[in-house]
């Protein structure tokens, strides 16, 4: 299968838009009040989805370098994708295969929360622990995407990739936030809706803003690459 790069980072970026989107929209009350419970499960559910599609490529995208070691002329030309390799070395790609199967994980915890009459040990099980699962492998792979562009950039700290890790970073620990205030007491209650519901949001938005700075993250490096090609005078 070949792809062009632009198009595979426009592809991820858009979809960990619409899967942020999901998440915001789910967390704010009063849609939850306008659809009820089991569409605003539904709607985190297929935001977990976009996620999971989206980390998938991002994984996929970190694994094969004519995708991302890119000039203007050939991020438009198609590239075969490499599906599989170990790279435990790259801290892009450690940030990467951390976090797809903390999406997976999400898949699982949002899927549990559609079910009814569940006791609350089957909640616990189900939907709180894969939720603290995922939430840890986000941060895990925050901290080794900012390792990446420290790497990258040296000492820059203003360059777009260090504004989407921070963006990143601050998303997994709000979610990270949201998954110990979701905790169920044997009451059945959570720990603290209200820091449950903020964490979602805001990690959320934090997301949304990381996904959005993928695409002039994208032209800058174009830009950047295409300026440092040594001219050709006659």
């Amino acid at each position: 299968m070949r792809v062009t790069p632009v198009h595979l980072n426009s592809a991820i970026a858009g979809l960990f838009m619409i899967g942020s989107s999901c998440f915001a929209l789910g967390s704010v009350p009063a849609y939850v009040n306008a659809v009820g419970g089991p569409i605003d499960g539904i709607t985190y559910f297929v935001g977990s989805i976009f996620f999971t599609s989206a980390s998938f490529l991002q994984l996929v995208q970190s694994q094969t370098p004519a995708a991302t070691e890119v000039d203007a002329a050939s991020a438009t030309r198609p590239t075969p994708l490499r599906w599989w390799a170990w790279l435990p070395h790259d801290r892009a790609w450690l940030a990467a295969i951390t976090q797809f199967p903390g999406t997976l994980f999400f898949n699982v915890s949002t899927g549990a929360a559609l079910i009814h009459n569940a006791t609350v040990a089957e909640e616990q099980r189900y939907v709180w622990r894969p939720d603290i699962y995922g939430s840890i492998l986000f941060l895990v792979s925050s901290f080794f995407a900012l390792l990446a562009v420290a790497v990258v950039n040296g000492s820059r700290r203003h360059t777009s990739g260090w504004r989407i890790g921070w963006w990143n970073m601050a998303g997994s620990i709000l979610f990270m936030a949201s998954a110990l205030a979701s905790f169920i007491l044997p009451s059945g209650e959570l720990v603290s809706t209200r820091i449950s519901v903020a964490g979602t949001f805001g990690g959320a938005v934090c997301f949304l803003v990381g996904a959005a700075l993928m695409f002039p993250a994208w032209r800058a490096a174009l830009h950047q690459s295409q300026s440092s090609r040594p001219s050709t005078g006659r």
